[in-house]
């Protein structure tokens, strides 16, 4: 950001997350009860792994994006970062709903599809993950499966391990097209002579796509295997309630550290998929894995049917019922941590607790 790299208040020397990672790291460390984030292929529910705390994206169409700065279209939704599930569901049932001012919206009616015993049915989406993260996702999941007399069964989709290809040309076309507005002529300056290196190669890949001599080669076909992907999932949530898989497939990388543009886009490679099929998708913290000296937090990551996210944030509670012991999250060191480069922390800290914060 403008004031410098954003910390993880967890472990201090990991990266936070994606693009909504200042709102998750806020959370985590105690300097609000909520934020709000905006999610285009994980951009919630990634940092919410990485922080450990609860991180939900809503059903496309579900809340307006009315005054957000779009990525993609197609694909954004405005979610909630909380410290547990049932802030984020009060969080949830004030801002959804249909806007006139954002034509995506509407409003979901659910219906109660569970069977009349209660007992959920999920589907293990088997993805590549690293083992000790899946080994977390597993235990848990059998867990509350016994507790609540649930079952569980592996599942395995057509089709999800394209979800970065499709992803990536949806949001290089969309956001070089949304980003036409800043051309410095009414306010600011031509986006591309101050953006950062990632948003520019984002908005020089999306005028390459764009050209008319490949028009309707990858845009196009993006769109219709994103249709194809969303057919995937509505075909699964005929047989199961839920749809579990880790948030992320490894491990916050180190502050500092260069990672290639192929590593850096995986992180997002269990995220995007939620997107493209506009469903419902939370994560939520599920313990920790010790590397390196630090405990980093894993998250689980809950996929629901479209419309369906009361429902969801119902069962996610269940869920959340295995409590964790987590660190101090609001201990004063932590302030000055996330500020970044920020010189003055310390006076920071003060003023805060002379308002009383």
């Amino acid at each position: 950001s403008a004031f410098g790299y954003c910390k993880n208040p967890i472990a201090l020397n990991r990266i936070p997350g994606g693009s909504s990672s200042g709102s998750a790291a806020s959370v985590a460390a105690g300097f609000c009860d909520f934020a709000l984030g905006s999610d285009t292929g994980g951009s919630i529910r990634n940092p919410a792994s990485h922080c450990g705390v609860i991180g939900f994206k809503p059903s496309y169409g579900m809340i307006s994006r009315y005054g957000l700065i779009d990525l993609s279209m197609s694909l954004d939704q405005i979610g909630a970062l909380t410290k547990n599930v049932e802030d984020c569901e009060i969080v949830f049932n004030v801002i959804k709903g249909k806007d006139e001012n954002d034509a995506v919206t509407r409003d979901f009616f659910e219906k109660n599809e569970i069977n009349k015993k209660g007992k959920l049915s999920i589907g293990i989406l088997k993805m590549n993950a690293d083992e000790k993260i899946w080994s977390k996702i597993i235990g848990r999941v059998d867990k509350v499966c016994n507790k609540n007399k649930w079952g569980y069964l592996n599942l395995n989709l057509n089709y999800v391990d394209l979800g970065i290809q499709t992803y990536y040309p949806i949001v290089y076309v969309e956001f070089f097209s949304g980003t036409r507005k800043f051309d410095g002529r009414k306010y600011g300056y031509k986006i591309e002579e101050v953006c950062g290196e990632e948003v520019l190669r984002r908005i020089l890949g999306g005028k390459e796509i764009s050209k008319e001599e490949f028009s309707g080669r990858y845009y196009r076909r993006a769109l219709s295997a994103k249709k194809i992907i969303e057919r995937e999932f509505e075909n699964a949530f005929k047989k199961f309630d839920i749809i579990v898989l880790p948030t992320v497939p490894k491990l916050p990388h180190k502050i500092g550290r260069k990672i290639s543009v192929e590593d850096m886009y995986n992180y997002d490679a269990l995220t995007v998929l939620a997107n493209l099929a506009e469903i419902p998708a939370m994560s939520i913290p599920c313990g920790f894995i010790q590397d390196k000296n630090e405990n980093i937090p894993v998250g689980l990551q809950i996929l629901g049917k479209k419309g369906w996210d009361n429902k969801l944030l119902e069962i996610a509670k269940k869920f959340e019922e295995w409590k964790l012991i987590k660190p101090n999250l609001a201990i004063p060191m932590h302030y000055g941590s996330i500020m970044g480069n920020i010189n003055d922390a310390k006076n920071f800290i003060e003023g805060c607790k002379k308002i009383g914060i």
